[in-house]
Formats: C-alpha cells, sequence, structure tokens
C-alpha cells in the first residue's frame, strides 16, 4: 500500500495498547511515517509521559502549547517531509476550554480551584473523557495538522475512554453535554475521520486483551479498526551462531567445548522464543481478522531518534506489503 494512501485514510488515529507494548512509541513512528509521506502531523498526548518527547530528543516533556518536534522540510532527493508538533491534553484543560467556550472564562478557573468542578465531573461519569475527545474532534475540524494521532490511555482505560460519549447519551436527554456527547459519537463512528490502531506484543495475555478490546470498541463505540501493530518481534537468524563459529575461526579464536555448546543453547532458546511468537500472531490472526504490521524487538534500554528511525522503517516496510484488499475496515 502506498504510504500516502495509508496516511489518507483517516484524520485521526487514535492508538491504543495494554501499558508497556509500545503504544507511545508506535504513535511517535506513525508520525514520522506520516511526515515521510509528506503529511503535516500533531501528536496528542493524554497520559502526560514523556516517551514521545524522549523519541524525538525533545528537552523537556510536553505541555499544554504545541511543540514542534521535527520542522517541515524538503529532503535532499526533493522529497516534501511534513512537520511533527506535539502537545498534552489533560482533562481539566479540556474542561477550562470548555467553559471558556460557553461563556464562563471568568469563573472557570475560580471553579476549579473550589473543587466544584470535580464534583460535576463525579456527578456525570465520563464527562471528562468527552471533554477531551471534544477537544480531538474540534482540532480535527479545524485541520490542525494533515494527521493527529492521539497517544491514548492503555486499553483498560482506553475501552471506557471511547465508549464514554456513547454512555452520555443515554443519561443526558438534552443540553450542551448532550450535543457535546452526540458530536463526538459521530466523530468517532466515522472511519474517514477516525480510526483505532490497537499494539499489541507477541505474548498470549497482550494478546487476548487486544482481541477482546477490538470486539468492545466496535461493539460499544461502533469505531473502525486499523492494523495491529505487533511490537516486540523477535527476528532469529537460524545461521546466525553457525557464522560466529565460523568468524572466530577464520579470526584465529578457538572456539572451545564450553562456547559450543552456550551458543548452541543460545541457538535453540532464539528459535523456540521465536516460533513461540509465530504460534501468538498465528492466534492473533485467527480471533481477529484484521492485517497486522510487525515491529522488532530492541536491544534497547530507552527509544530515541536512532531506534525510533528503526521501528519507522519497519513499519514502511509493513505497509508496502499491505494489499489494498485487505486494508483496515
Amino acid at each position: 500500500m502506498d504510504l500516502a494512501a495509508f496516511c489518507d485514510q483517516s484524520r485521526v488515529v487514535v492508538v491504543a495498547g495494554k501499558g508497556g507494548v509500545g503504544k507511545s512509541t508506535v504513535a511517535a513512528s506513525l508520525a514520522l511515517l506520516a511526515s515521510e509521506a509528506g503529511r503535516s502531523v500533531l501528536i496528542v498526548e493524554l497520559e502526560g509521559k514523556s516517551a514521545i518527547s524522549a523519541a524525538f530528543a525533545a528537552a523537556s516533556p510536553l505541555a499544554y502549547e504545541e511543540t514542534e518536534l521535527r520542522p517541515g522540510s524538503v529532503s535532499s532527493a526533493g522529497d516534501v517531509l511534513g512537520a511533527i508538533r506535539a502537545r498534552r491534553l489533560t482533562p481539566d484543560d479540556a474542561l477550562l476550554e470548555y467553559l471558556g467556550d460557553h461563556g464562563l472564562q471568568r469563573v472557570s478557573k475560580r471553579l476549579m480551584s473550589s473543587g466544584v468542578i470535580d464534583v460535576v465531573a463525579t456527578a456525570i461519569p465520563g464527562i471528562k473523557d468527552v471533554l477531551l475527545l471534544g477537544k480531538v474532534k474540534q482540532l480535527e475540524r479545524e485541520r490542525s495538522a494533515d494527521l493527529i494521532i492521539v497517544d491514548a490511555p492503555a486499553t483498560g482505560h482506553a475501552v471506557t475512554f471511547l465508549t464514554s460519549a456513547s454512555g452520555l447519551l443515554d443519561v443526558a436527554r438534552s443540553g450542551p453535554v448532550r450535543t457535546q456527547a452526540a458530536d463526538v459519537v459521530e466523530f468517532l463512528s466515522d472511519p474517514s475521520r477516525c480510526r483505532i490502531t490497537l499494539v499489541t506484543l507477541p505474548e498470549e495475555m497482550p494478546i487476548k486483551e487486544t482481541v477482546e478490546s477490538a470486539y468492545l470498541l466496535e461493539d460499544r463505540a461502533g469505531v473502525t479498526l486499523g492494523p495491529v501493530v505487533v511490537n516486540g518481534c523477535l527476528a532469529v537468524d537460524a545461521g546466525l551462531f553457525g557464522e560466529t563459529r565460523t568468524a572466530a575461526r577464520a579470526a584465529g579464536v578457538s572456539v572451545d567445548e564450553a562456547t559450543e555448546l552456550a551458543l548452541e543453547s543460545a541457538r535453540k532458546f532464539s528459535v523456540a522464543r521465536h516460533e513461540l511468537q509465530a504460534r501468538q500472531i498465528e492466534n492473533l490472526s485467527s480471533e481477529l481478522p484484521l492485517p497486522e504490521l510487525t515491529l522488532p524487538l530492541l536491544a534497547a534500554d530507552s527509544i530515541g531518534p536512532d531506534e525510533l528511525r528503526r521501528l519507522t522503517d519497519a513499519l514502511i516496510d509493513g505497509v508496502a506489503r499491505l494489499r489494498d484488499e485487505v486494508a483496515p475496515r
């Protein structure tokens, strides 16, 4: 599939996944991919973590005001590279802005500091999530970027986050809250405006949770799911350990019996782990009929620009292999 076509399927991509699967890293990789397809990108971070900042070597964590992570430019080959910007949204930010838009600018901060807002939020479950999604919807309507990538909460909260608007429709019969909820439901259910990308690991529990979350989101939120990203896949080269022996011998380094045994043990472990991951990915394919994009396991303590480059290259290769007839539904 052409990169530009992949990026243009929806104006907003919400990236969600179980904690620890690397969804923030995938969000950053998707942003870099879109930039290299010539699209301007706005990353919206909702959990206040610094993974995205670190991936782009930004000096400080994201704030409410936009930060430019990568300027738009033209490559040496003449390709247009889109700008990548990012910002962080919190429920309080969204609530203050909502109150300001409804004529309560002067009293909104006083209401926040007095705790009245927390009482209101508790009385109307889901209102903060709806306001956050309402802000994302507003950014999409304003065409803040060619592609908006939302680094969503972990899947446990993400299901609640993305289904909160439909829940509010059953509670609020009229007024601005219902209007906002209805607008969010319309936004989430329009695949040209919004899609969900789930991230998982090639392991039993994360895959099980991903499958369950996928069907819950389709049933309760009416969202469209894009390809599932399987992160942390082990690439095994069965001949690598034999090449290590050959290289050692060519260099005049003797390989004793203990070393031979260690190399063979490492080879067997690597092959077995790779086969286990392959079975888990096969299970995912059989239980969830969506395209898959796989990313390699990196031997790194953290993700910086170099690691982000490798992951994005793998993502680009994966997108190129997607066939139109199995494109995200």
